[in-house]
């Protein structure tokens, strides 16, 4: 079934395509990764798939679990973000403001289900810290967390494991690894890392101002696109139950 799908969609800023003949669908408890060198238009997608940019050709359809849940978005994070003065429990709990209605406060349920989520990024004993005073990858947890209160089923992450190191990095991917395969969570994701795409997504769509490819891993890493793309460096694209063990490690 699914969650999320374009059909034939073009985009534009101020009047101008900047982004065009985009196809794709992604079912529930999927994992894409979105590709493509700087400009190529994988933030216009994401913003696209948000309503933030206008479609001027095509469609945007989103499931009926997606609508009823709500999307969660995590953005490129920005220095003002970084040195936000609120504590860790307070950040995550923004992330149900949509849902809270005309209620002036958060309850109980609330603080608990932050709660919950801050579990699932293992950053649970920090819930009372002050987020401007944590480090960059935590930072990244606690949004993602914020993320995960605003949303039931659908994921939309632009660069979650940008400007972190290699261990941070590994540990990004393993939870959102854990969100997709034992949460159920559908993520949809920008990252130019295409490494850790091929080792952790189920399905690529590859950028350049339009689409220049659609379909699996490992038909991405046959297909003319990928392998002008994927680096030099040595790299196995696993399979089947090999892949579920592989990427569970490598995620």
């Amino acid at each position: 079934m699914s969650l999320l799908a374009c059909r034939n969609a073009s985009f534009a800023y101020d009047g101008r395509k900047v982004l065009e003949d985009v196809s794709f669908e992604v079912a529930v408890g999927g994992y894409l990764c979105i590709v493509g060198e700087n400009g190529a238009g994988k933030s216009t997608l994401m913003q696209g798939l948000l309503g933030l940019v206008k479609l001027v050709g095509g469609s945007v359809e989103v499931g009926a679990e997606a609508r009823a849940g709500g999307i969660g978005y995590l953005p490129q994070q920005t220095a003002v973000q970084k040195d936000f003065p609120a504590s860790v429990e307070e950040v995550v709990l923004s992330g149900q403001l949509r849902r809270c209605g005309l209620r002036p406060f958060f309850g109980k349920g609330d603080r608990r289900e932050a709660e919950a989520k801050l579990r699932l990024v293992r950053m649970q004993d920090f819930r009372k810290k002050c987020f401007r005073d944590l480090s960059g990858g935590q930072q990244r947890r606690v949004l993602l967390a914020r993320a995960l209160c605003a949303t039931r089923s659908l994921l939309l992450l632009d660069e979650p494991a940008a400007g972190l190191d290699p261990r941070m990095q590994d540990e990004m991917y393993q939870i959102l690894n854990e969100l997709n395969r034992e949460q159920g969570m559908t993520i949809v994701m920008i990252t130019h890392d295409v490494q850790s795409a091929l080792r952790c997504a189920r399905q690529i769509i590859h950028l350049n101002g339009r689409q220049l490819f659609f379909g699996s891993v490992e038909e991405y890493s046959q297909s003319a696109a990928g392998r002008r793309f994927i680096d030099c460096a040595p790299f196995r694209v696993l399979s089947g139950a090999a892949a579920k063990e592989g990427g569970a490690k490598l995620c």
